[in-house]
């Protein structure tokens, strides 16, 4: 089975706590401390391998941790650092948080290495606190904790265009037909597990096809392996509607379209709106009589006034198939050429470091309708952010709704045009 979903804890290095020590030397009786600092803790690295295509190297391994600092030692000798953990994904691999679903990063793009949790502060020696008073310190500080995260880790295939259409409707053979990818063709349901690429070359500029394996009604629910499809569709600009135009199997070209839209709107709203192109294909197994209705021109009738393209192919001769290719290199020249890349949500450094830090949300005595939270944890959280930013003011809104702030101050009395103060700012409460 292709593996391009895993579920991992990371775990950042622990800082080597700093060390307590005096200098003990001939004819120095009472040497000055020298106990050195502790190494910091290794990172927890992700990194592109370009060589790579699925995730199964963590389908068989659970756990992955950096390696803690170790302490510091006698005579001011630092210890030595944590080793970091680099972890090795496909282009296309998008991190998020277990528990909340919340992207941490994308590995996408310009985006090739990150690190995603960084390793614990190497504590200071106690030769850090000798003062004029307290000559001799007997203490150090201990070293900052491990980090520990569990992440889901998903690929989506980075493809200019996706296939898409009902089980055994002919996406593999068009597929194989026109770029050098070799799926397995065999004519029964779901004959395509995972998805399949190819570079299409056209003179102008080729592009990157996506077969996404066969949907079916329910798709979006999970039904037939469906959410583990569709995913990989999300980063497509254009998408090729394959369809059974003969009907070989007995179904209705026109009602799978249909439902197939359906199930990309019930996924993802957005998804529904990309460009498409229906490729009506099997054309040289149609057989109609003189007074029946041409399934093509049914389907250029339902579709086109809605400025979805209709082009007859046949997979299978070619017939249709280069007309179809390049009216697609001319819906992509009219679009962005950029990667889509799904921006973080969920900052580990932000929320972990911040998570048991106290805050203290009351009223002000000295000016009316004036309210005042402050703490730890809301400086650090200011500190991470940019609130100039829309992405860093949803956060600090989300923040306050999270830690239950925002439910504190309704319980103070707070009404709407009221005045919260967070460390020198200001801002107005609304609801």
């Amino acid at each position: 089975m292709f593996a391009d979903r895993a579920k991992i804890i990371i775990r950042s290095g622990k800082g080597g706590d700093g060390h307590v020590s005096f200098r003990r030397e001939l004819f120095v009786p009472d040497g000055g401390p020298d106990g050195g600092d502790g190494g910091k803790g290794g990172d927890v690295i992700f990194e592109v391998d370009e060589g790579l295509n699925t995730l199964i190297e963590y389908r068989h391994r659970r756990k992955f941790s950096a390696t803690d600092g170790e302490q510091g030692g006698k005579r001011k000798c630092h210890g030595a650092n944590g080793r970091d953990i680099i972890l090795k994904v496909p282009a296309g691999t998008v991190i998020k948080d277990a528990e909340s679903g919340q992207v941490i990063a994308d590995m996408s793009g310009d985006n090739t290495r990150q690190i995603v949790l960084k390793g614990g502060r190497g504590g200071n020696g106690n030769m850090h606190y000798a003062t004029s008073t307290m000559q001799a310190p007997k203490y150090a500080q201990p070293g900052q904790e491990a980090k520990e995260l569990e992440v889901q880790l998903e690929l989506k295939v980075i493809a200019d265009v996706g296939l898409v259409g009902f089980p055994n409707v002919g996406k593999s053979t068009f597929l194989s037909r026109v770029t050098n990818a070799r799926p397995k063709i065999a004519n029964y349901h779901f004959t395509t597990l995972s998805p399949n690429l190819g570079v299409v070359d056209l003179d102008g500029g080729g592009f990157v096809i996506a077969d996404i394996p066969g949907l079916i009604e329910g798709a979006s629910e999970g039904v037939g392996l469906g959410h583990q499809f569709l995913r990989h569709i999300e980063r497509t600009k254009v998408m090729i509607h394959i369809v059974d135009a003969a009907s070989v199997e007995g179904r209705d070209p026109v009602d799978d379209i249909q439902k197939i839209n359906a199930e990309l709107a019930a996924y993802n709203e957005e998804l529904a709106r990309r460009p498409q192109v229906i490729a009506a294909n099997k054309i040289d197994a149609i057989y109609t009589a003189d007074d029946a209705e041409n399934p093509i021109q049914r389907l250029k009738d339902v579709f086109e006034p809605q400025g979805i393209p209709v082009f007859a192919i046949s997979a299978v001769s070619g017939q249709g198939v280069e007309e179809l290719l390049f009216h697609v290199q001319s819906m992509l020249r009219e679009l962005p050429r950029e990667i889509t890349v799904f921006e973080q949500e969920f900052d580990p450094e932000v929320r972990m470091v911040s998570a048991n830090l106290p805050f203290t949300v009351e009223k002000s005595t000295e000016e009316d309708n004036t309210y005042i939270v402050e703490g730890p944890r809301i400086e650090k959280m200011l500190g991470y952010t940019n609130l100039e930013s829309e992405k860093g003011f949803r956060f600090f809104q989300d923040f306050l709704k999270e830690n239950g702030i925002l439910e504190q101050l309704e319980a103070l009395g707070i009404q709407e045009g009221d005045t919260v103060r967070m460390y020198g700012m200001q801002f107005d409460y609304y609801k």
